[in-house]
């Protein structure tokens, strides 16, 4: 009995390992994170170039999504992106570094190269329309994370409310996650995506 139980206890911490078959996969996340709260929480301590710029939303990342899990660090062929691409791609990652780590973690697991994957993240990026509210903030407030939800769906109004999740951390808004299929078209995110956070008084903190 203490043999199977192990087994089950392999299984289970491999079925979803790092390493997966690049480009395997079902449909995209793109999950934006809202510059000041992560500045705030994280990267005014690190000194984090992004917290110097005055972003809004930036982009987190593009992520390959299983209809449950996620692949990431997948093995391929592509070669890594230079200093010069990701520097590229700090108006949209924030900072230079942070695009090669999205590029490491979950853009070789899309099967493209690395300046595809670039192209397809700003191309997904050009396609939602951030609410432009949030941008006219001057201080820092509190209100139910649905208000955020909300303030995307009106902004895109394809959208149904199982496309788009916002998520919170240490009592902030933390993440607007867009659920893309391949094609990059709005889709309902999958059942481990889909929950939004329940706050009622989450912080939103104004763009510096």
């Amino acid at each position: 009995m203490r043999l199977f139980l192990v087994a089950l206890m392999l299984c289970a911490t491999t079925a979803r390992a790092d390493g997966e078959r690049a480009g395997a996969f079902d449909y995209y996340v793109l999950a934006l994170s809202w510059s000041p709260n992560w500045c705030a929480l994280e990267g005014d301590a690190r000194g984090a170039e992004q917290c110097e710029q005055g972003f809004g939303w930036v982009l987190h990342g593009l992520w390959p999504q299983y209809e449950a899990g996620w692949p990431a660090y997948c093995p391929t062929a592509e070669p890594a992106p230079s200093r010069a691409m990701t520097a590229a791609q700090a108006d949209l990652f924030g900072a230079g570094g942070a695009a090669w780590y999205q590029w490491r973690k979950h853009g070789a697991c899309s099967g493209l190269s690395a300046a595809a994957y670039y192209r397809m993240a700003r191309d997904a990026w050009t396609r939602v329309n951030r609410p432009a509210v949030l941008r006219k903030l001057d201080r820092t407030v509190k209100l139910p994370a649905e208000v955020i939800e909300a303030a995307f769906l009106e902004a895109n109004p394809d959208w149904s409310a199982d496309m788009v999740t916002i998520t919170c951390k240490a009592g902030h808004i933390q993440e607007a996650r867009i659920c893309l299929t391949r094609d990059l078209e709005p889709r309902v995110c999958g059942a481990d995506v889909v929950r939004d956070c329940a706050m009622r008084d989450a912080v939103l903190r104004p763009i510096r």
